[in-house]
């Protein structure tokens, strides 16, 4: 059964905001998500509180929209049935986003798109549909409908992708190059203690590893399809590496001296990404590739070439 979801800005829903600022209107929407549909008497009588008090907040809530009501027929007169409108609330801040700079290329991969792969088990990958072909067999990281996947996970050995070097096409030099994507470890069930060392590497030269600190299933990710067992890796962490003309930083921090010369990109036609947990890691945790449709970020791989202005 889908999930009905409510994103909530604090600067344009207020009134939203103050429908939630009352533990009697908490409970009521709990009771109503719980029970189901009830009337107000029932309500009162299950939370032991005033008919009048039941009244007065089921009216808040009426006007903040999150709840609806309907009038039904009953023995004496008629009665309101108070149906709750979302099964989550989320609070969010809108961000200006901002138009990319003009001397920024991006390109967004798939996360099927991938030009070669050698995985181990456990491994899988899904669609916001199903899985895809068969768990924990890795030949399945073959099958075309790979294109649609939009979470994979393996144990250990990598992934690689082949993006366009659009600024060799355009003549541009290159001064940053970013990744983006939405990671975590990888564990049978979850664990948020499980770490996972994960390197990525450009067109053959390792720029960097990030230790994921583990698994997260505490909750359900904001965009994970409901049908995907909350047992399973729900969310990742977006980590950025960068690579400049100093050397690469994940998330402003560096953590090697791979810089820009040392990859020789205006001598490639494409930039291929290879993302791996080595068979040597200190930390062999596995990993999840979050893509559209699943975890906090609504995002394939991203890269991003900054070029000379």
């Amino acid at each position: 059964m889908s999930r009905n979801f409510l994103v909530v800005d604090p600067e344009e829903d207020m009134d939203v905001l103050k429908g939630l600022a009352s533990p009697i209107r908490v409970k009521i929407l709990k009771l109503l998500h719980v029970e189901g549909a009830m009337n107000g008497n029932d309500i009162a009588d299950k939370l032991s509180l005033p008919q009048s008090t039941v009244s007065t907040n089921i009216q808040i809530l009426e006007s903040a929209g999150l709840i609806r009501t309907e009038t039904q027929k009953a023995r004496k007169g008629n009665q309101k049935i108070c149906h709750s409108m979302f099964d989550e609330v989320m609070v969010m801040f809108k961000e200006d986003i901002k138009p990319l700079a003009a001397n920024t290329i991006e390109v967004a991969m798939p996360l099927g798109l991938y030009t070669s792969c050698d995985v181990s088990a456990p491994c899988g990958l899904c669609s916001t549909d199903g899985i895809i072909g068969l768990l924990d067999v890795p030949d399945t990281f073959l099958d075309p409908d790979r294109m649609k996947a939009g979470l994979i996970w393996f144990t250990r050995g990598y992934l690689e992708y082949q993006f366009p070097n659009n600024a060799k096409l355009s003549q541009h030099t290159i001064e940053a190059m970013e990744f983006s994507m939405e990671l975590s470890s990888e564990v049978p069930g979850t664990s948020a203690d499980w770490p996972s060392d994960i390197t990525l590497s450009v067109n053959g030269t390792e720029i960097g590893t990030w230790m994921s600190p583990g698994d997260f299933g505490d909750k359900r990710g904001v965009y994970t399809p409901d049908w995907w067992k909350l047992k399973g890796s729900q969310y990742g962490k977006l980590k950025s590496w960068r690579v400049t003309t100093d050397g690469t930083y994940v998330d402003g921090m560096k953590i090697s001296p791979i810089s820009l010369s040392d990859l020789d990109l205006a001598n490639h036609h494409s930039i291929r990404l290879r993302i791996a947990v080595k068979p040597d890691a200190k930390h062999p945790g596995g990993i999840n590739i979050f893509g559209r449709g699943f975890g906090n970020y609504d995002q394939e791989i991203i890269m991003r070439l900054q070029t000379e202005a």
